[in-house]
C-alpha cells in the first residue's frame, strides 16, 4: 500500500521526549512506516503560541538540526521538491518532507522564509490557533485577517515554493488568503463543519475554494474534528467527513492528514498501523480501489509535482 499524510507532530514529540524518530512508541515512526511503498510523511516543527520573535525562529533551528540529524543515519529519504518525489517512485519505506505548524517562525522578518526554505521546508500552515505577526488563528477571536506583513509574506512564499496551509486559520484569514494569493494553496489538516461544528473545520464554501484553486484537504484523524461526541468518534465518521468531501466535487483534492503524535486518537486508530484497517473501510464503502490509492497517495504525490512544475 501506498500512503501519503499531510501532517504529523512526531518531530516535536521525538525531541520533546528525547526519543528517536526512527524507533519509538509514538504514532510515528520510520520503522512503522517502512510497511508501505512509498510512505510520505510531512512532519511538522510545530510552534507554539507562546513562542514569539527570535525565541520561534531559534525553536525551528533547533527543530529543523534534529530532523538532518536523524536523516544523516540514512533510514528515510528526504524530499524538498516534486522531482525527489518523481524519482522516489514507489520504492518500499520511509520518506519526510518537513513543514512548519506556525508563521510565527519566520518571526516577522520576510528573509526568514528564505531560510525556511534553504532548510527543506516545502508548506508552512500560517498560524496555530493564536494569532502571530502573520495574521489570526482560529481560536484567537481576531478579525484582522492577513496583517500588511502577512499580505507580503504569503507572496514570499509563493516566490519561494513554499506552499501556504490555511490549517488553523480564523476565517477572516482563509478569505484573505484566497484573495492575496494565485498559487493553489491547501489545509493540511482539517475535516467538514457541516459533519463535525468545531471552528478548526472547513465550510462547504471553503472547501470549494481550496478545490476550485487545485489544492488539497488533507482529511483530520483528531476525535475532536470527527464528530460533535468526540467520545464517540471512530474511523466511520472518518469515512463520512471524506464522502461529504467527495459529495462536493472533491475526488482528486481529498488526501490524508493524520494529526498523528499531535492529538487524541478515535476509536480504531492507534497510529501507522491503522492505516490499513481505515483504507480497508473505505473499500467496504464500496469506493473504488483507484480512488482509495488517491486519497490515500496520489493526490498529495500529484499536488507537490505539478506544484513545482508550475513555479
Amino acid at each position: 500500500m501506498r500512503y501519503f499524510d499531510l501532517h504529523c507532530d512526531t518531530l516535536v514529540a521525538c525531541l520533546d521526549q528525547n526519543k528517536s524518530l526512527i524507533d519509538n512508541d509514538l504514532h510515528v515512526s520510520v520503522k512503522k512506516g517502512d510497511r508501505f511503498a512509498p510512505y510520505v510523511q510531512c512532519a511538522a516543527v510545530w510552534l507554539p503560541d507562546s513562542v514569539r520573535g527570535a525565541a520561534a525562529l531559534q525553536y525551528f533551528d533547533r527543530h529543523a538540526a534534529y530532523f538532518r540529524k536523524m536523516a544523516e543515519t540514512g533510514a528515510f529519504t528526504v524530499l524538498e521538491t516534486g522531482e525527489d518525489l518523481e524519482k522516489l517512485g514507489d520504492k518500499q519505506g520511509t520518506a519526510f518532507i518537513l513543514t512548519v505548524e506556525g508563521g510565527s517562525a519566520v518571526a516577522g522578518d520576510l528573509k526568514n522564509i528564505h531560510h525556511l526554505r534553504e532548510n527543506g521546508v516545502r508548506v508552512m500552515t500560517l498560524t496555530w490557533n493564536g494569532s502571530n505577526e502573520i495574521g489570526s488563528g482560529v481560536m484567537s477571536g481576531d478579525k484582522f485577517g492577513l496583517t500588511p506583513f502577512g499580505k507580503l509574506a504569503v507572496k514570499e512564499m509563493e516566490k519561494e515554493g513554499i506552499v501556504i496551509d490555511v490549517s488553523h486559520a480564523s476565517e477572516a484569514l482563509f478569505y484573505d488568503v484566497a484573495e492575496n494569493t494565485e498559487r493553489p494553496f491547501i489545509a493540511t489538516h482539517s475535516n467538514s463543519k457541516v459533519l463535525c461544528k468545531h471552528s478548526r473545520n472547513l465550510t462547504d464554501d471553503q472547501f470549494r475554494i481550496i478545490c476550485n484553486r487545485g489544492g488539497l484537504v488533507g482529511l483530520n484523524y483528531f476525535k475532536a474534528f470527527l464528530n460533535d461526541d468526540p467520545a464517540k468518534a471512530d474511523i466511520e465518521d472518518l469515512f463520512a467527513h471524506a464522502e461529504h468531501f467527495l459529495s462536493l466535487g472533491g475526488a482528486d483534492v481529498i488526501a490524508m492528514g493524520s494529526d498523528f503524535d499531535g492529538s487524541d486518537m478515535p476509536h480504531g486508530i492507534t497510529g501507522l498501523e491503522s492505516v490499513e484497517d481505515i483504507a480497508n473501510v473505505f473499500l467496504r464503502h464500496n469506493l473504488p480501489e483507484a480512488l482509495v490509492d488517491k486519497i490515500f497517495f496520489e493526490n498529495a504525490a500529484s499536488f507537490f509535482k505539478r506544484f513545482d512544475r508550475n513555479a
